[in-house]
């Protein structure tokens, strides 16, 4: 069984979705919304496996809701609008489905339900990613999901490969950009480069400590994060 939740601001584009999952027994409709900011709180309150979402919707459109979900669904596009089917595809939705549509069409995107959902989840980060603004949110990989969590929860950023790893708390989240790539996707005004392999950040800094001719950082967490000399004119800046 996959739980299903419809978000649209036109009711007869729920009526159409809820009579065409009559024929899907396995597919179990839990909830239904008619605006972006209620999609957000009720996806992530429900978890759904399976979200059917128009785009242009008050509050938010689906495209911003995508970026607030702790966890990624699979997602169907639904809307009357086509200008928007190139970027639909660009986050790997499971399908677009353009207004009006026919139950064939329906079924169709129904099969495709068995897609790839880490393409989702890497090109959604690239939304959250890609804002104007620094994020306040990212998009991680933890435990074979998909889950949102605030920056400001970060306590440093590890370079591993052209992955970065997060190190939250005690926990330590999977990222799929690289380090120079969240060195610049980063608020400069909270996290300083003080490594080629290490971001920190300095609302998480417990103490510095003299190592040789640099230092080391002592986390919050208490993990301890290496200052190379290459760095160091970085670290000397924020010193009184």
């Amino acid at each position: 069984m996959k739980k299903v939740l419809i978000a649209d601001d036109e009711n007869s584009g729920r009526k159409l979705i809820k009579e065409y999952l009559e024929d899907f027994p396995n597919l179990v409709l839990i909830a239904e919304v008619n605006n972006g900011v209620d999609a957000i709180s009720e996806i992530n309150r429900f978890k759904p496996d399976l979200v059917f979402l128009d785009i242009q919707m008050p509050g938010k459109t689906g495209f911003e809701v995508l970026t607030y979900l702790e966890e990624l669904p699979d997602i169907i596009f639904s809307t009357a609008y086509d200008e928007y089917a190139l970027k639909a595809f660009e986050v790997h939705a499971v399908d677009y489905l353009l207004k009006p549509y026919t139950k064939e069409r329906f079924k169709s995107a129904i099969e495709r339900l068995n897609g790839d959902n880490q393409k989702l989840g890497n090109l959604t980060e690239s939304l959250i990613m890609d804002k104007t603004e620094y994020p306040s949110r990212v998009l991680v990989n933890k435990s074979k999901k998909l889950i949102t969590i605030a920056v400001d929860e970060i306590q440093w950023v590890e370079a591993y490969g052209d992955y970065s790893k997060l190190h939250v708390g005690q926990d330590i989240l999977l990222s799929n950009f690289g380090i120079s790539d969240l060195e610049q996707k980063l608020s400069p005004q909270k996290f300083l480069r003080v490594h080629r392999s290490s971001i920190i950040n300095l609302d998480k800094v417990k103490e510095l400590n003299k190592y040789g001719k640099s230092y080391d950082v002592t986390m919050l967490n208490e993990e301890v994060v290496r200052v190379s000399r290459g760095y160091m004119e970085a670290i000397k800046k924020i010193m009184l």
